[in-house]
């Protein structure tokens, strides 16, 4: 996901350049560029799409000129996190109905690849069965209050049972929420298969899911464009 307008990051971030498409550490690569190298050991090249916004489709592909533009998912206008995830699952859906799908922003920073690529692997062979939706959660340092929160029922396995969703908590309530030990912060990063997020789109937003549907016949076709502009 890279369609962020930059406003956290203003002013070294602006509306023509975001903070993904900025090279914030200055380690000469981008935010999106680090993103793009941190899963090519995950999966092929060509099993990798970028959504953004129409206006920055041609920045996506001058920092990845190696993908193809047909990889590059160019949103008509910006409508937030849950239609972003749709185009690419129905878009995706009609390559491979039986797909395993990371979904990550562009603009994490992530300093131990290597840890979170075997994390990925971990999710990735239990999103197999397409029956669960799956999100990372991250171990608190403080009690942030710029960060979702997500409760588990605590097992014995690794892979936790998700319990409550909580964005953006009061102070007072992340000190509660850290001093429980039952809270990690949400990530943002999710892996399911594509049989199992589509099924969550028809039970929780019917609608949208309806009209992704529609559109869906026309995807990877000429009219696609067209198509998407409607929906």
């Amino acid at each position: 996901m890279a369609g962020g307008v930059g406003t956290r990051f203003w002013p070294y971030s602006r509306n023509a350049h975001p903070k993904q498409f900025l090279d914030v550490l200055g380690v000469g690569k981008t935010l999106l560029q680090a993103s793009y190298e941190r899963f090519i050991p995950l999966c092929p090249k060509e099993n990798i799409f970028i959504v953004t916004s129409e206006e920055h489709a041609q920045l996506t592909h001058e920092q990845l000129p190696e993908i193809d533009p047909t990889q590059i998912l160019a949103e008509p206008m910006r409508k937030n996190t849950a239609p972003c995830i749709a185009l690419a699952c129905y878009k995706i859906s009609k390559l491979n109905p039986d797909a395993v799908i990371v979904v990550s922003p562009s603009d994490h920073l992530i300093l131990n690849d290597a840890d979170f690529q075997q994390t990925i692997g971990k999710c990735f062979e239990r999103a197999k069965d397409q029956d669960k939706l799956i999100t990372l959660g991250i171990t608190p340092t403080r009690p942030e209050t710029g960060y979702g929160y997500i409760q588990y029922i605590e097992g014995k396995e690794e892979l936790k049972k998700v319990k409550t969703f909580t964005e953006k908590p009061e102070l007072s309530l992340a000190k509660t929420f850290i001093d429980s030990g039952e809270f990690v912060w949400n990530a943002g990063i999710f892996v399911w298969g594509v049989r199992a997020i589509l099924a969550a789109f028809h039970k929780h937003l019917p609608e949208m899911a309806e009209v992704f549907e529609e559109a869906t016949a026309k995807f990877n076709t000429p009219l696609e464009e067209r198509a998407l502009r409607t929906a």
